[in-house]
C-alpha cells in the first residue's frame, strides 16, 4: 500500500489531469484509499492502471446508513510488480444511485457490478447486461441495505419447470 505521502502524491497526479476527480484521500489501517467523484471513476481507474495498478481485484457495494451520501462502491486495484494495493471509493445518494460502469475497460467488473446492483441498488450506467444476479428478477428491494427488514422474507425457488416448492423450511 502506498504510505500517506505516496497516496497524496498519487492523488495529486490524478488531480492535475482532472481537478475535480479526487475528493480526498484516506490512509487507515494500512489501506490506501482515493475518494473519487462518481462521474470520474473511469478516468481515475485508467490513470491508476497507467501508474501500474493493472489488476481490478474486486468491486464492492457498501451501505453507510444513516450517513449521506448513503451508498458506496469500492474498487480494489493491485500492482503485482510492487505487490501494492490501492482502493478507489465513490459515494452516491439513494435518490440518484448512478455510477458509470467500468466493465468495458475492466471485464472482471461485470459480475461484481451486477451484484452491487442486485444487493444495494447501485445503477451502473452503460453496463452491458445490468440485471439481478443473485435474487429473482421480480424481487423487490435490495437485501444488503441496512434498512432492509432483518430476516428478509421467504423466497420460493423453482426446482423443476412448472413445479414450485418452498425450500425455506
Amino acid at each position: 500500500m502506498p504510505d500517506a505521502t505516496g497516496l497524496e502524491l498519487l492523488a495529486g497526479e490524478i488531480g492535475d489531469a482532472a481537478p475535480d476527480a479526487i475528493l480526498g484521500t484516506l490512509h487507515f489501517r494500512g489501506q490506501a484509499t482515493l475518494l473519487a467523484h462518481p462521474r470520474h471513476v473511469r478516468s481515475v481507474l485508467e490513470r491508476l492502471r497507467a501508474a501500474g495498478y493493472a489488476n481490478l481485484m474486486s468491486v464492492h457495494g457498501v451501505d453507510y446508513y444513516p450517513e449521506e451520501p448513503r451508498l458506496g462502491v469500492i474498487y480494489e486495484l493491485l500492482d503485482r510488480g510492487r505487490r501494492d494495493r490501492v482502493r478507489v471509493k465513490v459515494r452516491v445518494h439513494t435518490e440518484d444511485p448512478h455510477v458509470p460502469s467500468v466493465t468495458p475497460e475492466w471485464p472482471t467488473a461485470n459480475h461484481h457490478e451486477r451484484e452491487a446492483y442486485d444487493m444495494f441498488g447501485v445503477v451502473f450506467d452503460d453496463h452491458p447486461d445490468l440485471r439481478r444476479i443473485l435474487m429473482p428478477e421480480d424481487y423487490e428491494g435490495h437485501p444488503q441495505r441496512r434498512d432492509f427488514p432483518v430476516g428478509g422474507e421467504p423466497v420460493i425457488f423453482t426446482k423443476d419447470a412448472g413445479t414450485r416448492q418452498d425450500y425455506t423450511q
